[in-house]
């Protein structure tokens, strides 16, 4: 049975002008049939399916529609057509800093982000010491959220995501957060994460990183589905022979 399946998913978003104007003007508008909205499809026609332990790597230009996709796995965004399936519990990073409070300390902002999760103090208390020193924040572990840099909370946020064994793992761009000794830890764990039979999704622009760590790899490419499946390094290849120009689609 599939942990992951998305069938023929679409994802439309309405654009208009409702904060330029303000609601006086809003509703003047749309009394007189004045107001207009545009329709913007992120996402056309998805459709893959994700066994246990699989790692697939979304790969595409900006605006292809990756992170929107990865929302409606998570559940944050409803599809405007088409279904989404997913078994077990969820862990996903797609905001790195999003469930963090600025003024708590890094130690209490550990507990809050597991209890988001789902998990228990005494589960977190076991997994703390690991959580810290994997995030390389030992002498700042109480020190306020907001003193840490964009590297260090992307860190923690990915420590905490990747250790507390969720099911399912969505990660949006955030293997390329730290330097190089801490990008090797994080690949370390995801194939950690990969042999205990969590199914992840990752976001990346790195295809380097994606034929690495990835068994399956999806393109995506102005919200189409160019191409998906387990030929990850010949779909790799193509996606950078589109990125060289030397193919078009």
């Amino acid at each position: 049975m599939s942990v992951i399946e998305l069938k023929d998913v679409s994802i439309r978003y309405k654009i208009g002008d409702f904060k330029a104007i303000g609601l006086k003007d809003y509703v003047i508008r749309k009394i007189k049939k004045d107001y207009h909205v545009r329709e913007f499809w992120a996402d056309r026609h998805i459709t893959f399916s994700l066994e246990k332990g699989d790692m697939l790597g979304i790969i595409g230009t900006n605006g292809a529609g990756k992170s929107t996709l990865l929302k409606a796995v998570s559940g944050i965004m409803k599809p405007t057509e088409g279904t989404v399936r997913c078994q077990g519990n969820i862990s996903a990073l797609l905001e790195l800093a999003s469930g963090f409070d600025e003024e708590l300390t890094v130690r209490e902002n550990t507990y809050l982000r597991g209890a988001m999760l789902g998990y228990t103090r005494n589960f977190m208390n076991d997994k703390y010491d690991e959580i810290i020193a994997f995030a390389e924040l030992t002498e700042f572990q109480d020190r306020p959220f907001r003193q840490l840099s964009s590297g260090m909370k992307s860190r923690l946020a990915f420590a905490i995501a990747s250790l507390v064994n969720p099911d399912i793992l969505i990660l949006d761009e955030v293997l390329s957060v730290g330097d190089g000794a801490f990008r090797k830890c994080s690949e370390e764990k995801m194939m950690e994460i990969i042999h205990r039979g969590t199914t992840t999704i990752l976001v990346s622009h790195s295809l380097a990183q994606v034929q690495s760590t990835c068994n399956k790899v999806l393109w995506l490419d102005k919200g189409r589905q160019v191409k998906f499946g387990d030929q990850v390094d010949d779909i790799c290849a193509r996606y950078q022979d589109f990125l060289d120009k030397k193919i078009q689609l």
